[in-house]
């Protein structure tokens, strides 16, 4: 397998360290510091130049679904996590609930929780769509700041409402 390049993108909520090779992106991972390291822009792959851009058109409002093709290992069940997570609308949230429902087994909450967490590629793959089943903001690698701007965001886009939580 490839050796995956990076870059960053100053988003509005922080810094955004993309990675990925020329045939996928591999990771999209906020990056906590006042700091940008430093990138050899010459051998940066066309495919993360493009998924900045689609990056920029999201928090622009202009992008609803994200159109790149993505890799990050995990076990069979993390990938049906993370394959479930991008069939939730923009817009829109399910329960950790839910979710362990659409894998087929409703006891499943804690395990759909920690692949939820272990998602490599924020935003794009959608975790941040994932409420508690009181509607309550939990559990977000990013930070909870991090989530309810992205569902105020989408729901602004989406349907013009200023604020959820």
């Amino acid at each position: 397998m490839a050796e995956p390049f990076s870059t960053y993108y100053q988003s509005p909520v922080g810094l955004l360290k993309i990675s990925g090779t020329d045939d996928y992106i591999s990771e999209v991972s906020f990056h906590d510091t006042t700091q940008r390291p430093a990138v050899n822009k010459k051998n940066i792959p066309p495919l993360l130049i493009h998924c900045a851009e689609q990056l920029i058109q999201y928090f622009n409002g202009e992008r609803r679904q994200f159109e790149l093709p993505l890799h990050q290992a995990g076990t069979p069940f993390q990938q049906e996590v993370w394959s479930e997570l991008q069939t939730i609308p923009f817009g829109r949230t399910i329960s950790y609930l839910d979710l362990a429902k659409k894998t087929g087994d409703p006891k499943a909450t804690r395990a759909v929780a920690n692949a939820n967490g272990k998602n490599n590629i924020a935003v794009i793959v959608p975790c941040h769509r994932v409420i508690g089943s009181n509607r309550e903001l939990v559990g977000y690698a990013g930070g909870l700041w991090r989530k309810k701007w992205l569902l105020e965001h989408e729901a602004k886009v989406a349907f013009g409402v200023q604020t959820l939580f």
